[in-house]
């Protein structure tokens, strides 16, 4: 279904928003973070990007959608990463016509009741940061060791990369649509943990005014995380190859 564009919206100028929600089993999480969503921001729409769920997240999304007319389905073909399912729904999002679009965890993990202060942030910003790692930001039920290992990937990001992001590794994200098209989404090639670095490391390059606004990060209460070790080496090697071509290409006058 196309946005309305000519619908006052309550975030102003924006446009309507597109909450994309990647999944791959998780049926115990849809409807409830569905449901969420829709209570935050009763104008959002959602967006349910499946790649295949064996679990059957897929029929439980259509049967959300065939109950709710601002909920929308996209059905891929099998499990080919974050990245990818965000940059399917990225484009389905701008050729539908929507203004802002939203990564958003199926898990709970990225609270839909704080959507409305990264919505209001955005009307000053081209890009807003859900961040677990300013002021104000936090996170709950993790141990100790996985903290140190995302506090520390940040950091390890953001001074490879030079990028002033406090948790540049961070998944819940608002974007306006011009930002997304400005990006080089076609060039981003990164599927997992990564991807999330590519995206802010692309809009801090190009220019665009990334904000920081901080949330309440829960640890997953139900189903399995999708975080693994090939997630993990694939981010640093990525990230030390493209902080050493850009200071390469600084010295010898090259961008990337």
């Amino acid at each position: 279904m196309t946005a309305n564009d000519d619908e006052q919206r309550k975030f102003g100028p924006l446009g309507t928003v597109l909450v994309i929600i990647p999944t791959y089993n998780e049926a115990e999480n849809i409807k409830p973070i569905v449901e969420r969503v829709r209570e935050s921001v009763p104008d959002a729409h959602v967006l349910i990007a499946d790649d295949n769920s064996p679990d059957g997240t897929g029929k439980l999304a259509d049967e959300l959608a065939h109950a709710d007319k601002q909920v929308h389905v996209l059905h891929r073909m099998g499990k080919e990463g974050l990245g990818a399912a965000y940059l399917a729904g990225f484009r389905w999002g701008i050729d539908e016509g929507y203004g802002v679009l939203v990564e958003m965890d199926a898990d709970g993990s990225h609270q839909p009741e704080e959507l409305p202060r990264l919505l209001i942030a955005l009307k000053n910003a081209d890009m807003v940061l859900g961040s677990r790692w300013i002021s104000g930001g936090r996170v709950v039920n993790w141990p100790r060791s996985r903290e140190i290992l995302s506090r520390g990937g940040s950091t390890y990001s953001r001074l490879m990369l030079d990028v002033p992001i406090r948790d540049v590794t961070g998944g819940y994200r608002a974007f306006r649509k011009e930002t997304l098209e400005g990006l080089g989404m076609d060039e981003v090639a990164s599927a997992g943990y990564c991807f999330q670095v590519d995206l802010a490391w692309r809009a801090v390059k190009a220019g665009f005014h990334v904000v920081e606004v901080p949330i309440t990060f829960v640890e997953r209460e139900r189903g399995d995380s999708k975080m693994s070790r090939n997630i993990v080496v694939e981010a640093l090697w990525r990230v030390t190859a493209w902080g050493v071509g850009d200071r390469v290409g600084k010295i010898t006058g090259r961008n990337r």
